[in-house]
C-alpha cells in the first residue's frame, strides 16, 4: 500500500496539530494503520495505531494524542494536543495487514514522514 503523510509543522508547546496519512493501493478498511516517530539521534518508536476496532498507543501520548480513520477517504489521522518539545520528531505512518506489535521492523509499508517541531 502507498502512503502519503502530511500536516507537520512548527507549533508552540501546548498547541495542537493534526497529521493525515492517505493510503492507496489496497483495501483500507481492514488493515492496520499506525503512526511512528523518530526524534533526532533516536530510534523510530511507535506512537499510536488502530486495527480491527482496537487502538494501540504508547504511554507517553496517552490522553494527548488520538488516532482516527475515515475509510471513505482511505485516510488515517493523528490528532496531537498538548504538544511538548519532546514530541519533536519526524512522524511516519505505517500500514500492515494486522497489528503485530510496536516494532517498526514489523511493518513493510511506510509514508515519507512529516516533521513536527514543538518549540518551548
Amino acid at each position: 500500500v502507498q502512503l502519503q503523510a502530511s500536516g507537520g509543522g512548527l507549533v508552540q508547546a501546548g498547541g495542537s496539530l493534526r497529521l493525515s496519512c492517505a493510503a492507496s493501493g489496497r483495501t483500507f478498511s481492514n488493515i492496520f494503520m499506525g503512526w511512528f516517530r523518530q526524534a533526532p539521534g533516536k530510534e523510530r518508536e511507535f506512537v499510536l495505531g488502530m486495527w480491527s476496532g482496537t487502538i494501540y498507543y504508547t504511554d507517553s501520548v496517552k490522553d494527548r494524542f488520538t488516532i482516527s480513520r475515515d475509510n471513505a477517504k482511505n485516510t488515517v489521522y493523528l490528532q496531537m494536543n498538548s504538544l511538548k518539545p519532546e514530541d519533536t520528531a519526524v512522524y511516519y505512518c505505517a500500514a500492515g495487514s494486522r497489528y503485530v506489535g510496536s516494532s517498526p521492523t514489523a511493518y513493510r509499508d511506510w509514508g515519507q514522514g512529516t516533521l513536527v517541531t514543538v518549540s518551548s
